[in-house]
């Protein structure tokens, strides 16, 4: 076959392949789009590969459409060598079409299809929807959501929340808009949640998620005002089967409202924490096997909370399974939650449980493991304190002989 000889200025200086997007910089030099915009992204300084001037990450980027021509002119003559012709790309989105979208959607005749289209453009790429954020998407979605709610439609309603996934940042102005919205922002969630239509488990996924960042931009007071039946839907979501991504981010509500003693109290009362146990016993996610272990221990500071915990027969098992198998974040809770049993709760039963389950064992097992020094400290601390009931035990014998460093 004919080697084909390719004019150097149709190769770009960062993939050495022939431009598909050529723009140019503010710098002078040409590139691929994608390649220099996965160069901005990445690169610890921000500088023109060819140069080595500063470029800054939002600089614009000029479309060299006479260059692009000229490489679709070359490769249409070369299509007998088996080149494609590279297709002409779509124009960056911009603030102004999006603005019509947005203004669309109070037009009943045209608001699904534009929804749609919003739905479409998010879908593609980071840049559209960062051009869809600074536009104000995400504030209209709020607004779109809360119709939704008050007049109990559900058309487009996926969309909408996919939109508001897609676009949400913790600007002044969405903070804003969430505090003054703040009843019916958690309603409508709520709403949705109990929700049963197509796509049912997507569309709570999506849900889940966005009431995660409303808890973690509106106020402490406005947190600590949550409802009892509020975290009630939580633990539906953790009871049900639901995609990981909806119950890591209805753990992490519970645990960004835990601060507050009232809600701890609430979150109990809701029977969370037999469903959390239960959750966790069939789990294989060690992202929420840390979220777990990491509200269980808030809520074992309350007597109520540890009464809740020793209550199910396979608790104390299975936090003990979890130390030294998942992650030093996951030890240092279970740990934490053992030595608040240990101190409040340990009646003859719970200790001969401990014991009986392994959960001594693994104690032991933490004072001889590569962890840290506070870690292995905290395990002394309850083997200790209750060492008169487990003395007889061979794992205790074994930390009795190692306990002093030689």
């Amino acid at each position: 076959m004919e080697e084909i000889d390719i004019p150097q200025y149709f190769l770009c200086p960062i993939s050495l392949q022939i431009m598909r997007d050529p723009v140019t910089t503010i710098t002078g030099i040409t590139y691929d789009r994608e390649s220099i915009e996965q160069w901005l992204r990445t690169a610890e300084e921000a500088t023109c590969p060819v140069t080595k001037q500063p470029l800054p990450i939002d600089s614009d980027l000029t479309p060299n459409h006479m260059l692009r021509r000229l490489i679709q002119a070359w490769c249409t003559a070369h299509a007998k060598y088996g080149i494609d012709r590279i297709p002409t790309p779509k124009s960056p989105l911009s603030k102004s079409h999006v603005f019509k979208l947005i203004r669309n959607l109070k037009i009943p005749e045209i608001r699904n299809e534009s929804l749609k289209k919003m739905m479409e453009l998010a879908n593609e790429n980071e840049k559209n929807r960062k051009c869809m954020a600074e536009a104000g998407a995400a504030k209209s979605m709020i607004f779109f959501i809360i119709k939704c709610f008050k007049e109990e439609k559900i058309d487009c309603l996926f969309e909408a929340l996919a939109i508001l996934n897609f676009t949400w940042n913790p600007s002044i102005e969405n903070k804003q808009i969430v505090k003054e919205n703040y009843n019916d922002v958690i309603e409508s969630l709520r709403w949705i949640l109990r929700l049963e239509m197509d796509n049912y488990t997507v569309v709570k996924t999506h849900a889940a998620k966005i009431l995660k960042f409303v808890i973690e931009v509106i106020s402490s007071s406005l947190v600590e005002q949550l409802e009892t039946s509020f975290f009630a839907d939580m633990v539906q979501i953790i009871r049900s089967n639901f995609l990981h991504q909806s119950v890591k981010a209805v753990l992490n509500v519970m645990i960004t409202s835990c601060p507050w003693g009232r809600n701890r109290l609430k979150i109990i009362e809701s029977n969370a924490i037999f469903e959390l146990i239960e959750r966790e016993l069939g789990n294989c996610d060690k992202k929420i096997s840390e979220l777990i272990l990491c509200l269980l221990a808030q809520l074992c500071s309350f007597a109520d909370g540890r009464a809740e915990v020793l209550k199910h027969a396979g608790a104390i098992a299975m936090i003990s399974k979890r130390i030294l198998r998942i992650s030093p974040a996951a030890d240092d809770q279970a740990v934490h939650i053992f030595a608040l049993i240990a101190r409040f709760s340990a009646t003859q039963e719970v200790l001969i449980e401990m014991l009986r389950v392994g959960a001594v064992s693994k104690l032991c097992m933490v004072l001889q493991a590569d962890c840290e020094s506070y870690l292995k400290k905290k395990a002394r601390e309850i083997l200790r304190l209750h060492s008169n009931v487990w003395s007889n035990s061979p794992c205790i014998q074994v930390y009795l002989l190692t306990r002093h460093n030689r």
